[in-house]
């Protein structure tokens, strides 16, 4: 008999957050996935979103606003890790991802292009937490940070809670029947980011 395959930490911590959706406490889980997200967590919120966005559909938008709030929140906690904990907290993450050279040339690109940066991590597979604790480590402006940070999370995250909300049947269809290939998708994109990142 085949010896089952162990999992890999990326797919447990995948599980566990989807775990969630069906948890009575599902709605401060995500708002705390979405903070730990921000700062040190690998698993994006959007897979635990989505979920609870198909099982209530007409509380699209104010999950929506709850993962928002919730990686805003994580964003700040970031910054203050890079701005009061780098040594303790902040390298050991940047260490654990293997982003140190990425990590050094963020200051480079905060001087470059300012919060445009902290925009599209916001938005993008690009791994936020390293954006996060960089730019407490390298003196962004607080306030324009979590002004960029909002937005674009709020961007990212309203996009999915409209979909599903005023989408109507068919894309809430469409996301149910393909939810394990968006699921193992958002994953992917994750790893993609970080791979992007890493050849930076």
């Amino acid at each position: 008999m085949d010896t089952p395959k162990k999992e890999s930490w990326l797919r447990r911590l995948y599980h566990w957050t989807l775990s969630w959706a069906d948890h009575a406490s599902a709605k401060y889980a995500l708002f705390l996935i979405a903070l730990i997200e921000s700062s040190v967590f690998p698993i994006p919120p959007d897979i635990l979103l989505i979920a609870l966005a198909l099982g209530k559909p007409q509380w699209g938008m104010r999950l929506a606003a709850i993962t928002t709030a919730g990686s805003t929140v994580g964003a700040i906690v970031g910054y203050g890790i890079g701005l009061f904990l780098l040594a303790s907290i902040g390298q050991p993450v940047i260490e654990f991802y293997g982003l140190q050279e990425q990590f050094s040339k963020a200051e480079d690109w905060f001087v470059a292009y300012g919060v445009a940066i902290v925009l599209i991590a916001g938005f993008s597979p690009i791994p936020f937490k390293v954006i996060t604790i960089a730019a407490g480590a390298f003196g962004l402006d607080f306030i324009l940070f979590v002004l960029a940070a909002l937005v674009s999370r709020g961007a990212r995250f309203f996009l999915v809670g409209a979909l599903l909300q005023w989408g109507g049947k068919s894309v809430r269809d469409f996301v149910e029947k393909h939810f394990e290939w968006i699921t193992v998708g958002a994953v992917l994109l994750v790893v993609a980011g970080f791979i992007a990142v890493s050849l930076l």
